[in-house]
């Protein structure tokens, strides 16, 4: 038995017309999800600017470090070595240790980078009395 293409159109007519739109419980529900997906990114979001700018600090830090290291290895064997010009709220100090029982001078040189009262990198490295 053959469907007329107007019987066809009879039937999906009278399907279209049952049906309803969204009931309340349905758009609460579809709401509930956007709302926590866009939560979800927001975090996710948030978490990665925290990353990023601790990262910064890191490799604001080393560079920080390996520049005063620098200094030091280029200054005269001494008891003291000036710090180099940091970014404002950062601060560098500077430790000296000699080595007992050497033959040489040495130094143990250990340079403490932080961040107003937040220590972030510290690096040790010898100096030599040559």
């Amino acid at each position: 038995m053959k469907t007329t293409l107007k019987q066809y159109l009879a039937r999906l007519k009278a399907r279209i017309k049952d049906q309803r739109g969204l009931g309340l419980a349905e758009s609460v529900v579809a709401v509930a999800i956007v709302g926590v997906a866009i939560v979800i990114f927001v975090t996710a979001l948030s978490a990665g600017s925290i990353g990023v700018r601790e990262g910064d600090q890191q490799v604001l830090a080393q560079s920080l470090a390996r520049t005063q290291l620098e200094e030091i290895k280029a200054a005269t064997y001494d008891t003291s070595y000036p710090a180099i010009d940091t970014p404002k709220g950062y601060t560098i100090s500077i430790g000296i240790t000699s080595i007992p029982y050497t033959d040489t001078d040495i130094q143990k040189i250990t340079v403490t980078i932080w961040q107003d009262i937040n220590e972030i990198l510290t690096v040790e490295d010898y100096k030599v009395n040559r």
